[in-house]
């Protein structure tokens, strides 16, 4: 049995889907007027880690994620410009070329942190006349009313809205001043706005009610229900949807058709910094690229999310991805020596291991308690190291570490003096004895290096190491290897 926290209900539940052996899952997506930073990348994280424990369990799986091209505005208020046109603007490029450059570029970020591809992924853009029959039903329900700056959903002609909504929703309204004089009440959200008078928009659509373009929340509405139905299984997204986002998605679902539109929704808790939140409009961001060039992989930042479960806030520190690198090393380390042991076998113990870890991320997805069981395995003297190796591989299915791409990349190098460890465009670690990418005077310090280190003349190798570190190279010294670590598209 799988149990999930659900937002929803406010507690753990089994988790049975609408149809035996099979999940529809919808995880809202990216922006894409801008890089997607770390802690936004944090919830597709623990999204793929759900999809693969469903996938441990035997279930196939239907994974439909949006891309917002168009609608999200600067304010959750309905108010301030367009992100896509506001970029566009900055860029001086047009709103179709920003979208697909950011879109490209979230796609690849995603596969570097091996994350899992969507099976279905929309834009709005794609579903314009989709959007406008939504509107239309909800106009013909009497939900609907229109105002100087667009078509707007009326939250009192429901029964009950914000059912996600927590203590803190109730009483703080987060979001919801009236920067809209004219709307009626403050949690009403736009449908359809118009196009500004006197400004011609690079993304507009004629429809019934003016020229215009449609609102975020109703784009997620028609992009989940047409590829999924009504309900579907499981709806995600990162905990600052709970209370505008995915709770205007339910309430034009449930004005629109009766029924609740999905029945669990989870969500991702925030990465925070120092200083607070990380988000775009403080400046704090920190991008996949960002982590390379600080000579981070990204696998070991999917390393340090696993550590803290996905409904916790977590800190995000230097030291700590620093420390989850250095471990996440080890671990491919301790991988490849394992897989050298070929003597097969598999005891009652390993059998036991293997159910440990299946209850551990059903309860959940309790990655921290799955690691250190991972650890705990490593450590146990009692089990074979073929064994350990099989465990590792099979976990890291759900993980999602890719320790047996890694090891199959990494030869033998116990003879080789000097070794390359680099990371690749897939975010892959590799290991090289090839030289001849290293520029010549660093190779000459590097030598006389491990000559001093031979000889033990600890000052003089101090030195070249300072020199060799200004050159760009990281170094870490193991038994008689020199260790050189930089980021090399190979």
């Amino acid at each position: 049995m799988i149990y999930l926290y659900n937002t929803l209900t406010k507690k753990k539940e089994e988790f049975k889907p609408i149809e035996d052996n099979k999940v529809g899952i919808y995880t809202c997506g990216p922006t894409v007027y801008w890089f997607a930073h770390v802690g936004n990348l944090r919830t597709y994280i623990f999204e793929d880690i759900l999809k693969r424990v469903l996938i441990l369990n035997g279930y196939e799986l239907k994974h439909v994620m949006n891309i917002t091209d168009v609608g999200h505005l600067t304010s959750d208020s309905d108010s301030g410009e367009d992100k896509l046109e506001k970029g566009a603007k900055a860029e001086q490029k047009s709103v179709w070329e920003i979208a697909q450059f950011y879109t490209d570029r979230f796609l690849k970020d995603i596969k570097m942190l091996n994350i899992q591809d969507p099976d279905v992924l929309v834009k709005a853009t794609d579903t314009i006349p989709e959007q406008i029959g939504l509107v239309k039903i909800l106009e013909e329900k009497g939900y609907t009313y229109t105002i100087s700056d667009g078509v707007y959903f009326d939250t009192s002609k429901l029964e009950k809205y914000g059912k996600l909504w927590g203590e803190n929703e109730k009483t703080e309204l987060r979001g919801r001043i009236e920067e809209v004089k004219e709307k009626r009440n403050p949690t009403d959200f736009a449908l359809w706005k118009f196009s500004p008078k006197n400004e011609k928009r690079q993304m507009e659509w004629e429809s019934p009610w003016g020229i215009g373009f449609p609102g975020w929340h109703t784009e997620c509405v028609v992009m989940s229900l047409d590829n999924l139905g009504i309900p579907f299984d499981i709806h995600c997204g990162g905990i600052d949807h709970v209370s505008i986002h995915h709770t205007n998605e339910i309430a034009q679902a449930e004005a629109a058709y009766g029924k609740m539109m999905a029945n669990f929704w989870m969500h991702g808790e925030f990465l925070n910094v120092k200083e607070g939140k990380m988000s775009k409009s403080l400046g704090n961001i920190i991008t996949v690229s960002d982590l390379i060039n600080k000579g981070i992989s990204p696998l070991a930042y999917r390393y340090l999310c696993l550590n803290t479960h996905y409904r916790q806030k977590l800190t995000f520190s230097d030291e700590s991805l620093t420390f989850s690198q250095t471990t996440l090393e080890k671990l491919y380390d301790k991988a490849f020596e394992l897989s050298k042991d070929t003597f097969n076998q598999w005891t009652t113990k390993a059998d036991q291991y293997q159910n440990d870890f299946l209850s551990m991320v059903n309860d959940d997805l309790n990655m921290p308690s799955a690691l250190a069981l991972m650890w705990d395995i490593l450590k146990d003297k009692d089990i074979s190291d073929n064994e350990k190796y099989t465990l590792l591989n099979k976990f890291d299915k759900v993980f999602g570490l890719r320790i047996e791409d890694t090891i199959n990349s990494k030869d033998d190098y116990d003879n080789e003096k000097i070794i390359i460890k680099m990371i690749n465009e897939e975010g892959l670690m590799k290991w090289s004895k090839n030289t001849s990418i290293i520029p010549e005077e660093t190779m000459v310090m590097i030598n006389k290096r491990i000559e001093a280190r031979m000889e033990k003349q600890w000052t003089e190798s101090d030195r070249l190491r300072d020199e060799i570190i200004s050159q760009g190279w990281m170094i870490e010294d193991k038994a008689n290897q020199t260790i050189l670590k930089r980021l090399v598209k190979i």
